[in-house]
């Protein structure tokens, strides 16, 4: 267990020191953020329209950084010669690769931590014709990541320590003081009660996506074992792509009573079962956890069943 831990702890640290992986977690929470200040003229949906680019970004963003963490996490370490030095002790290649992943679903909840609070904020922040832009939270939000940068900077260069990795934790750190902060005032910088005018609906929206980005880190990880990083990212968006229009390819003719309908279809991660934005649309006020449950039982499922099949590809890999 502790060799477990060891190496998923390594591997977590290692894809929080790429310099894509803070690039990425700092371009789609600015992004987010910037979705919701300008004026839309949406007649009346503008909210509606800010709330689904903002998942969209946390979606997108996520396929990359798992992508780009999967590939940096395995099939660098197994061209550069790291993972036969490290399975030449007594560590198993299932242990070693699940260990991987572990890491890698850790980073995963950081990069999406910091994309749902930006799209908490977007939300409050969402106006239409008749309204303005929230200059105080974008401000102090601004503000948050400039001292995250600067923590990094002071840290590197007094202590010594990583760059990359400091300013990430700063990020994470000043993201959610800022969030706290923004939502005790008004965008007139007036006292008002917490997080008033956040659509919390978010928050289990954001939790299903995380899901989704579970299930694309195993089939990258899978891919990573035989590829490298663009037949990786290739084999990754194809999946997205045909799992988004699954129920259309596959789902009519798996009704009907077609076998290999059926057999794709169970093959293929269902997206939609984790893209909920359009319960926002509709204006549901209640969004029930159970299903998130269940959800995550979809997810154990499926990951479980990817990791076997990235551990058969694994173990007669040649790694010298």
């Amino acid at each position: 267990m502790r060799q477990f831990v060891t190496i998923a702890t390594n591997a977590f640290m290692e894809l929080i020191r790429q310099p894509v992986f803070l690039l990425l977690m700092t371009a789609s929470a600015v992004f987010e953020i910037f979705l919701a200040t300008p004026y839309y003229f949406a007649f009346g949906d503008e909210p509606k329209l800010v709330k689904n680019s903002t998942l969209a970004v946390m979606l997108l963003s996520g396929l990359l950084g798992a992508v780009l963490s999967a590939t940096s996490s395995l099939a660098r370490e197994i061209r550069s010669g790291t993972a036969l030095a490290v399975l030449s002790k007594p560590i198993g290649r299932a242990q070693f690769l699940i260990a991987k992943y572990a890491g890698l679903a850790v980073a995963l909840v950081l990069l999406t931590y910091v994309n749902c609070l930006a799209s908490l904020l977007a939300s409050r922040m969402a106006f239409d014709a008749y309204g303005s832009t929230d200059l105080f939270a974008v401000g102090i939000f601004a503000l948050g990541l400039v001292i995250a940068y600067l923590i990094g900077g002071f840290s590197n260069f007094f202590l010594r320590r990583p760059f990359v990795s400091d300013a990430t934790f700063g990020i994470i750190l000043m993201a959610s003081i800022a969030f706290v902060v923004i939502n005790f005032y008004t965008k007139e910088a007036k006292p008002q009660p917490f997080a008033n005018g956040v659509d919390w609906r978010i928050l289990p929206a954001a939790v299903l996506i995380l899901f989704a980005l579970w299930i694309l880190a195993g089939l990258a990880l899978a891919c990573s074992t035989r590829f490298d990083m663009l037949p990786t990212l290739t084999i990754c968006s194809a999946f997205f792509l045909i799992g988004i229009m699954s129920d259309y390819l596959f789902g009519r003719r798996a009704e009907h009573g077609s076998w290999w309908a059926s057999v794709l279809y169970t093959v293929t991660p269902n997206w939609q079962l984790f893209w909920l934005a359009d319960a926002l649309d509709t204006g549901k006020s209640t969004f029930h956890w159970t299903y998130v449950g269940k959800a995550f039982g979809y997810v154990l499922g499926y990951v479980g069943a990817v990791l076997s099949l990235a551990v058969v590809l694994f173990e007669d890999r040649e790694l010298s």
